[in-house]
């Protein structure tokens, strides 16, 4: 290795946990051009020795290819992970100009570690003479390495490949931008509430919410009962209002301003969305694909475009009656109130007629259920299910991990004698100034066998975005930010408890993106198991169970407007879907405008003039769902099957929930890109997957 001028930068270290306040824009702009220049030099050293052994045709093995490789994608990873973790996390205006100008570079190398022949070549033969002696994980990484190798162009000559990179540098560059637009138009918007009748109908924590932003910009005096109240975009600020407020004038000044966010002035994405998308397709073709929804499925479980459109159809053919009816229904309640607007209802009507439907019809106020709900005991009852399902005990290591914010927390995951087998980072609160919206897991360090044959535990980021503590209580999360933290924690599941020492098929690492969210969403079911809810279910402040008959309206009311929260991913899947494979730059419409015709079979209620959803479609323009969002529901059919397994033993039946919990973590848990995502369900399941699950949890009947 050439970094030992490095070993005392933080940013360069390259193991271990990083230390995150001693990492600067200043590191980031001096430093990380000093490791791409080494590990560039690194791997021509590599390549110079692959060629040499190719040319003398000498034997080929793992650890003098693979090992090599890896060393120096995870030097990458490593350093550049925790920026854009940093930029995420606690994004800065310094620190994204840092991360702009080194991204270009980074991107560069990670062509040329993706475009060298050489490589290619020694992979290639790797495959071939050690094929018989390789394990199942081990062809899968090669086989996934040349798949990966071979969309990142490395068959391509001359100026193809020039252009090529081109292309994927500036795509980063737009990715990078679009997600900026976001940020920022979501937090330059702001609406100052003085009157009690303008906040009327919200419950005293969202109160509480609107007065702490009042006081962050500069009404030190604001209180939840006198105001002044500061309204926003973020989610903590916006859902609540939406949900809640009786003013139906803010609601929709709110509404709109959320729907058209990034879409005008300096922050407009509309003319990025096509320069994505034209992009994307010259970068497929390139490749030799008809369109980039083809080269995203080439990766994938799904065969092709059709199987995942045959997919949607069958959701969208069965919810949208079903949608239509909830639509009457919330019509039919809006007049029940007297509502001037019950024969004419409007987005923005949607979430608090839902509200109030749902209070009728399950006498349930989900508001009212937060005090239930505060943070510290929702863990422990994750924590407990993890113990009761994976035999793993979780514990709090506070202070032994550096930490990039105060509002950070650090675990440890034990195996029942004591033995550690990772930890995570837990950041759980919303900061609409400095961290993005939404909720992801990421990795930390990932589990391998370092170079003096020391076991590297997996460390996960977990990142949420519920609504922060109040003056005097704690995080008194709503059901949706409990499913929320589980989803994500199931992603962490999978990183965590990974028992392959090959990085490149440990934990998420090459299972197919359309499994992905197998775990995280299995996670989600436990939610409304009675021994996970009512054991975690506590009021903050006297300690008194959630009462028997709450549970009782959550469990009845978990398919209520579920036509409706289909048709919505149908939806955004289908839109995505033929943005990547019909949409041209000569089509002769926008994205908007084939949004727009999409959204005439898959929503009851059309589009307003000014929604521009597509501005702030983070997970195709600026995540990694391009022509992959899909997969939310793909892997809903393996999640509901999976847990229909528990079920069918009884939820109640200890010893068989358990039993069935220890396969389902030495399967899909400890098995990671190892094997087939098809394959690991079946060892599982002993079956492959079926739909009927579903089907049953979502109350869609008419699929059947």
């Amino acid at each position: 290795m050439t970094f030992s001028p490095a070993e005392s930068s933080p940013l360069l270290k390259g193991k271990g946990l990083p230390e995150f306040r001693q990492i600067d824009p200043n590191n980031v702009e001096t430093e990380i051009p000093v490791l791409l220049k080494d590990l560039e030099s690194q791997f021509s050293n590599l390549e110079a020795d692959l060629a040499n052994a190719l040319e003398k045709d000498l034997p080929l093995a793992w650890d003098s290819v693979m090992l090599p490789l890896q060393r120096i994608g995870e030097r990458l990873r490593w350093s550049w992970g925790i920026v854009s973790h940093l930029n995420g996390v606690c994004n800065s205006p310094e620190l994204r100009d840092a991360y702009a100008k080194q991204q270009p570079n980074v991107v560069r190398l990670g062509n040329r570690l993706g475009q060298s022949r050489v490589v290619h070549q020694a992979l290639s033969r790797l495959a071939q003479s050690e094929n018989g002696s390789l394990d199942q994980s081990r062809q899968r990484i090669l086989a996934s390495e040349l798949l990966s190798m071979d969309q990142r162009g490395v068959g391509l000559d001359g100026e193809d490949q020039l252009a090529f990179n081109r292309t994927s540098e500036r795509l980063a560059e737009l990715s990078t931008e679009f997600g900026n637009h976001v940020l920022d138009a979501t937090q330059q918007w702001t609406l100052k509430l003085t009157e009690a009748n303008q906040v009327a109908g919200l419950p005293k924590r969202a109160l509480e919410a609107l007065a702490a932003a009042a006081r962050v910009a500069g009404d030190s005096e604001a209180t939840a009962d006198q105001g002044p109240w500061l309204l926003g975009l973020d989610m903590p600020r916006y859902l609540p209002f939406l949900t809640h407020a009786e003013n139906r004038d803010l609601r929709e000044t709110i509404y709109r301003a959320h729907v058209s966010r990034a879409s005008e002035g300096e922050h407009d994405n509309r003319e990025l969305i096509e320069e994505i998308l034209s992009l994307r397709i010259e970068q497929a073709q390139r490749l030799g694909y008809a369109h980039w929804a083809e080269r995203s499925l080439a990766s994938k479980m799904a065969a092709n475009v059709t199987a995942v459109e045959v997919l949607l159809e069958e959701l969208r053919s069965a919810a949208f009656p079903v949608a239509q009816q909830e639509l009457s229904d919330l019509q039919t309640c809006a007049a029940r109130h007297g509502a001037t607007e019950a024969e004419d209802l409007a987005p923005w009507d949607l979430p608090f007629w839902s509200e109030r439907l749902r209070k009728e019809r399950f006498d349930l106020d989900q508001e009212a259920l937060r005090p239930w709900f505060p943070l510290p005991q929702v863990l422990e009852g994750l924590f407990g299910l993890c113990r009761r399902l994976f035999d793993v005990d979780i514990r709090a290591a506070d202070g032994e991990a550096p930490i990039w914010h105060d509002d950070v927390r650090f675990f440890r995951v034990h195996r029942p004698d004591g033995n550690a087998i990772a930890a995570f980072y837990l950041d759980p609160y919303s900061r609409p100034a400095s961290k993005r919206g939404g909720a992801w897991m990421d990795e930390c360090l990932g589990r391998s066998v370092a170079t003096d044959g020391r076991q590297v535990l997996p460390v996960a980021y977990l990142i949420c975005n519920q609504t922060p503590p109040g003056d005097d209580t704690p995080s008194l999360m709503s059901f949706e930010e409990v499913e929320t933290l589980f989803h994500e924690f199931g992603h962490g599941l999978q990183h965590m408890l990974t028992t392959v020492d090959d990085p490149e098929a440990a934990g998420i690492n090459n299972v197919e993106w359309d499994a992905v969210e197998l775990p995280s969403q299995f996670m989600e079911n436990w939610c409304l198991d009675r021994a996970t809810l009512m054991g975690m279910a506590r009021h903050w402040q006297t300690g008194e169970l959630l009462p028997e008959n709450e549970f009782a309206k959550l469990r009845r009311s978990r398919t209520f407007n579920s036509g409706l929260a289909t048709l919505r991913q149908v939806h955004f899947a289908l839109t995505d879907l033929r943005l990547h494979s019909r949409w041209t730059p000569d089509l002769g419409e926008t994205p908007n405008q084939m949004r727009r015709q999409i959204a005439a079979n898959t929503t009851v209620m059309a589009p307003i003039a000014e929604d521009q959803f597509l501005c702030a479609f983070g997970h195709i323009f600026s995540g990694g769902y391009s022509a992959g969002y899909y997969s939310y529901k793909w892997a809903e059919v393996l999640s509901a099957d999976a847990f229909a397994a528990f079920e069918e033993v009884g939820l109640d039946q200890e010893e068989q929930v358990r039993s069935i919990g220890a396969r389902f973590r030495d399967t899909v848990l400890s098995l990671g890109g190892s094997r087939s995502p098809a394959e690991i369900f079946e060892a599982f399941r002993g079956r492959p997957a079926s739909s009927e699950a579903l089907i049953r949890h979502s109350g869609l009947v008419a699929i059947a």
